[in-house]
């Protein structure tokens, strides 16, 4: 067995809230980085309206995945109600849905 096998053997599947909190505290500081830079840049075209409301959106999105920290809901799909890979919160912490719900929700 690999070392990195054993690593991930190892890894619980779900995040703690403590784990979840850090990583939504990341995203959301990376974001209001992003959205502090759009605004010191001065330009106000299309693309940066759409950046900076894009932004927005995925700050709304970790408020609401912290609202499901507090409820013991995170790490939970909203649409199928099984658990939401480690994985992809690892990629996504404010996610809502597991990859197959996710493809519905946007199809």
């Amino acid at each position: 067995m690999s070392l990195d096998a054993s690593r991930i053997e190892s890894r619980p599947e779900r995040l703690t809230a403590h784990e979840a909190r850090q990583r939504l505290e990341h995203a959301r500081n990376t974001r209001m980085t992003q959205l502090q830079a759009l605004g010191e840049n001065g330009q106000d075209d299309q693309l940066m309206s759409a950046q900076k409301t894009a932004i927005e959106r995925v700050l709304k999105e970790i408020e609401e995945a912290f609202a499901r920290v507090e409820n013991g809901t995170y790490g939970t799909c909203l649409g199928c109600a099984k658990p939401v890979p480690g994985e992809r919160l690892e990629i996504l912490p404010y996610t809502r849905y597991c990859v197959a719900c996710q493809r519905r929700a946007a199809a």
